[in-house]
């Protein structure tokens, strides 16, 4: 991820937000400090440090135990401490309950530190990113989440992930979506405790071909793009970052300048530039 950002620096002009790292288990919060601070420089300024508590899959590699949410959580508490502590420049020595920093000091800085986004998917994730974070990334449309993170005190960007498979025959679509992204279709926690990409995909056995054409807009009508994308806005989301899943990527840059980007725009909607 980090070098494919040194590559988008390097070729544009766009805003960049990790979608997300886990800065608590498999990567130490003092690495992805710095290496945050060097995305940021590189792309003057114009990156985000999306965070979350992590996933089985990526962060059993090292053998560490599978904390508990609750755990996991307070390390993130902790984790965003020891990011902004070093953000500051100073020579920074940290003794928590879960990391040690001795005498770590970060010499290529931006002018300002990056803003983090927390990611969040149920109460207690969102209203500790209404807490530590500068803002909140989530993968559905719930406003009950919104108007948790917005009463538990947060006033930073809320951020939506919306994915989409578009391509000239929609149920070809969802048989691609299905074989590509069927693990999206997997109800609440158990996402992020299943250890395995075995595992996963047995799990991801309960989900068919039909309701992952509901679960993601699948096609070429622009229609059900701009339905779902709507209902990010009318549950007060700020911004919504679109996923094409599947190989015609530049066809779909073309299907976006020429019709969804007008369609968008008939329902107040309007392209930003990020990544």
């Amino acid at each position: 991820m980090w070098s494919v950002i040194g590559a988008i620096a390097a070729s544009t002009d766009l805003l960049v937000t990790t979608g997300v790292t886990c800065p608590i288990m498999r990567i130490h919060p003092a690495i992805i400090a710095q290496a945050a601070a060097t995305s940021a420089v590189m792309l003057d300024g114009r990156f985000e440090l999306g965070i979350g508590s992590g996933e089985n899959l990526n962060e059993h590699v090292l053998g560490d135990r599978w904390p508990t949410i609750e755990e996991r959580l307070e390390m993130l508490e902790e984790a965003v401490e020891v990011l902004r502590e070093l953000w500051t420049g100073a020579n920074t020595s940290h003794r928590g309950k879960h990391y040690r920093v001795e005498d770590a000091r970060i010499y290529s800085l931006p002018d300002t530190p990056p803003k983090i986004v927390m990611s969040g998917f149920g109460p207690k994730s969102t209203a500790l990113a209404a807490r530590i974070a500068d803002g909140y990334v989530t993968t559905s449309p719930d406003k009950k989440l919104v108007k948790k993170y917005r009463s538990a005190g947060g006033n930073g960007t809320i951020d939506g992930a919306l994915k989409v498979c578009w391509g000239s025959d929609r149920d070809e679509c969802a048989k691609l979506a299905h074989r590509l992204w069927r693990t999206s279709g997997l109800p609440g926690q158990l996402a992020q405790d299943v250890r395995t990409p075995a595992v996963f995909e047995q799990a991801a056995e309960l989900v068919s071909v039909e309701s992952m054409a509901q679960h993601m807009p699948c096609g070429p009508d622009v229609e059900p793009i701009v339905s779902a994308a709507k209902e990010y806005v009318d549950a007060g989301f700020d911004r919504v970052y679109l996923t094409q899943v599947g190989p015609e990527q530049e066809e779909f840059f073309d299907f976006v300048g020429k019709e969804l980007v007008p369609a968008l725009a008939d329902v107040g909607m309007q392209p930003g530039r990020a990544a």
